[in-house]
């Protein structure tokens, strides 16, 4: 099984056409979910599984694989669904978030697909926070759920949102800014919680976008409002993985046209370890983050703004 996903470094041509793969499996069930393969390091077999105590119900164990000790997750329960039988024939997903290296258990792997974002859709409104949905996307007629990892783990897990001292003093060091506004992209809602929470040492009002997409319709217009659209919005922080139109797409179309490309991009992901620093530069990005760091993030911020 680990041959599945051996060749993932190989896989960044993807990156900035649009498109992405990703891993299906399922939970006990029928359902088929995806997780992106750049957030996959390999998959394999569920390995002896050591049980600590006062974790939580859906943390069942600590691995110890290729000399790490890596939390084992059962996805099912940690999406509110029933445990996952017979786990010693199950599969573990060995994936990297925001820096951190966990194992997800799942019943079964089925197989990677190829698609385009244009083909992800958000979920459909009305489900709640409680469905852990990031995005939904159709392969041959079946619905899959893309889950979002960032919302599971920011539930078990003690993530730092609060700038501290030290750069919160040099932010209001900086005096009064003259323009108003920034914009936040990201599909995740408990990711755009993070950015909004690491940002509010600064004295601006923040425009959110969940994908690329809505972000794209609201910076055209924008700019049809606003000859001078960089003197009052001057910077955008986006994710790369979202529904219908990634990072590298959205930065690559502000760079090129002619109202927008003087604003300031920001990427900012969880794509840990396998991100493209060329095509970084390609597309036209200013700064190139990973998530998530409140400091790192402010101080890209007032970097990229003392350019300007």
């Amino acid at each position: 099984m680990s041959q599945l996903i051996d060749s993932v470094n190989s896989r960044t041509q993807l990156v900035g056409q649009n498109r992405l793969e990703l891993l299906l499996f399922n939970l006990g069930g029928r359902q088929l979910y995806g997780i992106n393969v750049f957030k996959v390091r390999e998959v394999l077999r569920t390995p002896k599984l050591v049980k600590m105590p006062r974790t939580k119900e859906c943390v069942i164990g600590v691995a110890h694989v290729r000399g790490q000790s890596i939390s084992v997750i059962d996805l099912s329960l940690a999406t509110k669904g029933r445990p996952i039988k017979d786990v010693d024939n199950a599969f573990v997903i060995i994936s990297e978030y925001n820096g951190s290296v966990q194992g997800f258990l799942v019943s079964n792997v089925e197989r990677i697909i190829n698609l385009n974002w244009d083909q992800v859709t958000a979920p459909p409104e009305g489900m709640g926070q409680a469905n852990y949905l990031t995005a939904v996307t159709q392969h041959e007629d079946k619905l899959v759920e893309i889950i979002d990892v960032e919302q599971i783990l920011s539930r078990l897990m003690a993530i730092e949102n609060q700038l501290s001292a030290d750069v919160q003093d040099k932010i209001n060091q900086q005096g009064a800014l003259d323009f108003s506004h920034v914009m936040v992209v990201d599909d995740s809602s408990v990711a755009r919680k993070q950015v909004c929470r690491a940002l509010s040492g600064f004295d601006f009002e923040i425009i959110l976008a969940n994908n690329g997409q809505q972000a794209w319709q609201k910076l055209q217009l924008l700019a049809e409002q606003n000859e001078n659209l960089s003197s009052t919005l001057p910077l955008v922080i986006s994710d790369i993985e979202m529904p219908e139109m990634d990072g590298y797409t959205l930065t690559s179309k502000i760079k090129q046209h002619e109202s927008l490309k003087h604003l300031k991009v920001i990427l900012h992901t969880s794509l840990s370890g396998v991100f493209n620093h060329a095509l970084v530069g390609q597309v036209g990005a200013d700064n190139f983050i990973a998530k998530f760091d409140p400091d790192t993030l402010a101080n890209a911020v007032t970097e990229v703004l003392q350019e300007n």
